[in-house]
């Protein structure tokens, strides 16, 4: 039921994509000739007509007039200009029809090769583009420029295309629609001249467009369409939620990269395409092109014209790139799969994506392995019932799998030769020295040691050999009679042949295990780049940082210098500085269309460097850059899907930066909020107060001076005056959290008597308060301290104000300031109010934290300690409130640092240095 459900979202989804985007009609004809063009005009005229924006991007008449005829009357994009070797061609203004952005473009010949600097070398990237933009295409193409058609058409008509459009662009089809014409019909038009020029024409019946040639491609074209509907209805009905047809299960292609890969990819494209199944391509490396490959330094320093094993290698690797290049443009997945077991690689493969059907070439038949159901036909057909096993060949298959055999087993490297004699000799020395010193008997461990020793370092081949020459010189000097190949006793017979067996089959594990460890080896890099990579992200704290720590790994790793840009931040600097317009511009195509670009790709290939898109979740978040040496012919598909997955990777550490970054403002906003609801109650409260008290008195004096006594006069100008201080108190908290919450604060230090401003609060205190009490504890040899005078006094003022707040009356409040042991200043200032709970007193030090003790009485805005906590920690101090002496009442303790520089800039200021 859930896979039901999950179909018919996926569906839907496609549906969904396919509205959203432009969508494309193909007009698709067998041959050229058919009329696809002529066609294509006469719906476009109809839907002029009906008042559709219809332009003409670009359409190929060659001359014919009944199809110039049908141009006419329709919108036309002038054609843009592109100069090449002193040349005026012309190509399609695809940026002048992204501008224009009509309803449907006609764009003819899909397949079409567009003229070297274009910004795409396909036409049919154009109509990607354009696509993308959301613009409707109409286009032309003919059966043969299908690319997994391509050796199909060849077997038919012997000849190659070279201009062919991937099968993936077809997935954007909203309708196709197929221009047929009889054999016959279209031979007169050939012969009519409405096709080719004469000439033309009499070459094109000898070879292309002969009847039997027109009619299978007409069969296929018929076919392909049929497809397509069939593929339309499938994806219709499951849409809707509707049953009736059963889609096929995955199709699982193998590929060894021995010359058939690319027909092997076509073939099961096709395979997959017909049954409406998805599939993908793998390859499974072993370890021995690996070991290979290790031996190509060596093969080209000592022996230069013995390299074809490393030639060999270098174009399998280079045919498998190829392949899986082929694969992602008709639509399937690749991966590279490490496996000695190439057997249950592909049956591991197969059961992790619900694969029903395997396809495979025709594998190489040596009759050793091929009596002992050795080969990977016959092991997967033993082993693998469960699936569909379908081997395809090519004529040439067979003949070049053999060669290719030959090169890459047949040879060995100087260093492989020079290991075998040595281990051989050794062995026969190691052997007559035991012999002779220990009076050894059984020689056979010291050569099987040999053997062991070459199997461990080198191939399979190297192995078999030693075995070969340690069993003959084991025979020729150690077995009676000696120096001869004659064997005198049955027993010495068994003991060559268990020792040619325990060899060869020791070689063979030690060879084994060497190829999964250079296997394991190929995978653990990819691991520890990936590892690394993650290790350097996760200390990113913000975009800047990963773009920095991305760019680093991504050079160390891959050699290439590297290049990030992230929504606008880019960098390193030293990789900006080398990117010209060109690659700017690709680097600006692959982030708006989240395709990669540039060097090694079909798009934008000017550029020296290879732009990847950095993505995260179905968002483009930028572009990264990379440009490896110039020496550098090809990027192998390791590399490559190494640079794509650390680049992922790189995307969703910016996008984590991204979201802590909105997390944060996100927070940010709702505490500015919360202390802005704080601080209006606290002004249309507080600030209120004591303004109503002031108008009143105001108000009374104004109007009833004349009716009152002398002392009440004075009464109420003490009330005015009072309460003006007490605002004027309130609006000076105010401005100083204002200044803290903004970081204006500058702190102009001076050397000053702690006693001094101890004396100038508690005299500002009095003022306000004249029955507060305070006693001083003040010894009287502290030196001066070095702070901002002025900001320290008005945080005493706050606390001691606090203080007397809530003293019972006639109690006075007590100032005891310590040096400590450690060269800090601390004053405590305390009370014998009610106290304040454990649990609350580090909240009291928040703004307008609403409680009835501390400085958050019926009186006050709630700021006073909060400055104090600003303005102490601006001098790098602290401050705690702590219970008050004898657990009573509460202790404020303000620490402010006095070290030993403080101390020497004391004496120089005295005098006494």
């Amino acid at each position: 039921m859930g896979t039901e459900h999950t179909g018919q979202a996926d569906a839907l989804l496609g549906e969904i994509k396919r509205q959203t985007a432009g969508r494309l009609t193909v007009f698709l004809g067998a041959a050229p000739g058919v009329g696809k063009t002529y066609a294509m005009l006469a719906r476009a005229r109809e839907l002029h007509r009906q008042g559709v924006d219809v332009v003409i991007g670009i359409v190929e008449t060659h001359g014919r007039s009944e199809t110039q005829t049908m141009v006419e009357g329709l919108p036309l994009l002038p054609r843009k200009k592109v100069e090449y070797q002193g040349r005026q061609l012309e190509e399609m203004d695809l940026d002048g029809l992204l501008g224009r952005k009509p309803a449907i473009a006609l764009v003819d010949e899909l397949a079409h090769r567009n003229a070297p600097g274009s910004r795409h070398e396909r036409r049919w990237q154009d109509v990607e583009e354009l696509l993308n933009a959301g613009i409707d295409v109409y286009t032309t193409v003919n059966i043969q420029h299908l690319e997994s058609l391509n050796d199909v058409v060849h077997q038919i008509t012997g000849i190659r295309v070279s201009e062919t459009v991937p099968d993936a662009v077809f997935e954007r089809l909203r309708d196709i629609r197929l221009v047929d014409l009889p054999a016959r019909e279209l031979i007169e038009r050939l012969n009519d001249g409405k096709v080719y020029l004469p000439e033309q024409a009499a070459q094109a019946l000898q070879a292309f467009f002969s009847p039997s040639n027109l009619t299978a491609l007409r069969e296929l074209a018929m076919q392909t369409v049929a497809d397509h509907v069939d593929a339309d209805l499938r994806e219709t009905r499951a849409a809707r939620g509707l049953e009736g047809i059963s889609i096929q299960r995955h199709v699982l292609i193998a590929i060894d990269g021995r010359g058939q890969s690319e027909y092997l990819v076509r073939a099961g494209a096709r395979i997959a395409e017909r049954r409406g199944a998805p599939w993908s391509v793998v390859t499974v490396e072993t370890g021995r092109s690996a070991d290979a490959a290790l031996h190509t330094d060596d093969l080209y320093r000592t022996a230069p014209t013995r390299n074809m094993v490393a030639r060999a290698e270098q174009q399998r690797l280079i045919e498998i790139d190829k392949a899986f290049a082929l694969a992602r443009n008709l639509g399937g997945e690749t991966e590279v799969l490490h496996n000695t077991d190439v057997t249950q690689a592909l049956l591991d493969a197969a059961e992790a994506r619900g694969a029903r059907s395997i396809v495979i070439g025709r594998t190489r038949e040596r009759p050793i392995v091929r009596i002992f159901n050795r080969t990977l036909t016959q092991q997967l057909l033993q082993r693998g019932a469960r699936y569909e096993l379908t081997i395809v060949s090519t004529p040439q298959a067979r003949q070049r799998a053999m060669e290719l055999q030959g090169l890459a087993s047949g040879r060995l490297t100087g260093r492989e030769v020079v290991l075998i004699l040595l281990a051989s000799v050794g062995a026969v020395g190691a052997a007559a020295l035991a012999e002779r010193t220990l009076g050894l008997q059984d020689l056979s461990l010291i050569f099987l040691v040999a053997v062991m020793l070459v199997a461990s370092r080198t191939r399979m081949l190297s192995a078999v050999i030693t075995a070969g020459l340690c069993f003959v010189a084991y025979n020729f000097f150690f077995i009676e009679p000696r120096y001869t190949f004659l064997i005198s006793a049955h027993r010495g017979v068994a003991t060559v042949l268990l020792f040619l067996a325990a060899a060869l089959i020791a070689g063979r594990l030690a060879s084994q295990l060497r190829m999964q460890v250079v296997a394991l080896r190929a995978a653990n890099t990819h691991a520890t780049a990936m590892q690394n990579l993650g290790r350097h992200l996760a200390k990113a704290a913000d975009l800047g940082q990963v773009i920095a720590s991305g760019s680093s790994v991504l050079q160390s790793t891959l050699h290439a210098e590297a290049w990030i840009r992230i929504n606008g931040e880019a960098g390193p600097t030293t990789a900006a500085n080398h990117l010209t317009e060109k690659d700017l511009m690709a680097a600006d195509w692959t982030q708006q269309h989240g395709q990669a670009s540039g060097h090694y790709t079909d798009t934008l290939t000017h550029s020296s460097w290879l732009f990847l898109p950095v993505h995260s979740d179905k968002n483009t978040l930028g572009v990264a850059g990379l440009r490896f040496p110039s020496g550098m012919g090809r990027l192998s598909f390791e590399q490559r899907r190494l640079a794509e997955s650390m680049v992922e990777d790189i995307g969703q550490a910016a996008q984590r930066t991204r979201l802590v970054s909105e997390l944060e403002e996100a927070r940010v906003t709702g505490e500015t909020e919360r202390l802005r609801s704080a601080l209006l109650s606290s002004v249309s409260h507080d600030l209120r107060s004591p303004l109503s008290s002031m108008i009143g008195a105001a108000d009374s004096l104004a109007r009833y001076a004349k009716d009152m006594g002398p002392e009440d006069q004075k009464s109420l100008l003490e009330t005015i005056h009072v309460e003006g201080e007490r605002l004027d108190r309130y609006i000076q908290n105010l401005l100083d959290m204002t200044r803290l919450g903004q970081q204006g604060l500058t702190l102009t230090r001076d050397w000053i008597g702690i006693d001094e401003l101890v004396g100038s609060a508690s005299r500002r205190l009095q003022r306000y308060e004249p029955d507060v009490r305070i006693e001083h504890d003040i010894p009287p040899d502290l030196p001066p301290i070095h702070v901002h005078p002025a900001l320290i006094e008005q945080a005493l003022f706050n606390v001691m104000e606090n203080a007397a707040k809530f003293s019972p009356p006639g109690v006075p409040i007590r100032v005891q300031i310590r040096r400590t042991e450690d060269d800090q200043l601390r004053i405590d200032i305390s009370d014998r109010g009610p106290g304040i709970p454990e649990d609350e007193r580090r909240r009291i030090f928040d703004m307008f934290y609403s409680v009835e003790r501390g400085d958050r009485g019926k009186q006050g805005t709630g700021l006073g300690l909060t400055i104090v906590q600003g303005i102490v920690g601006a001098h790098m101090g602290s401050v705690q409130a702590l219970p008050g002496p004898e657990g009573k009442g509460t202790t404020i303790r303000l620490t402010l640092p006095w070290g030993g520089y403080a101390n020497q800039e004391a004496k120089e200021h005295d005098g006494t240095s």
